[in-house]
């Protein structure tokens, strides 16, 4: 029987714990500018989490750079450095396995935007109104 898909709940502490001090890595790498890229350095990015698989092999990077600006752009550079990440995680945390990093756009942003425009429609506020 197939296992369900985990979520915020079921997740197990060590899986929080790890995946938020790979993220304290990351973030801490890319705030002092120890990757040497022009993209990186030209744009604050923001690590919004780091989801782990069970085994602790694979990481899971949600980035976001400010305002949304050049996503793309600064998504490829960062999946050009992956190598360079990997080491720098490694290297800090002292797991058994190096956990192999995927860098993807955090979209939750974007969808509590939207949540929010559409509590803000006249026809939902009408609804969410008292009687």
């Amino acid at each position: 029987m197939a296992r369900p898909a985990a979520t915020p709940e079921t997740r197990s502490v060590r899986l929080l714990k790890v995946g938020e001090q790979v993220r304290h890595v990351i973030s801490e790498l890319l705030t002092r500018q120890e990757v040497h890229d022009d993209v990186l350095a030209a744009h604050a990015i923001s690590v919004t989490e780091v989801r782990m698989s069970p085994d602790l092999r694979h990481a899971t990077a949600f980035v976001k750079p400010l305002l949304g600006a050049d996503e793309e752009v600064v998504l490829k550079a960062l999946r050009t450095h992956t190598a360079f990440f990997q080491r720098a995680v490694a290297g800090k945390l002292k797991l058994k396995y190096a956990a192999k990093l995927k860098f993807l756009p955090d979209e939750s942003f974007d969808v509590a935007s939207k949540i929010d425009a559409l509590l803000a429609n006249p026809k939902v506020k009408r609804d969410l109104g008292p009687d």
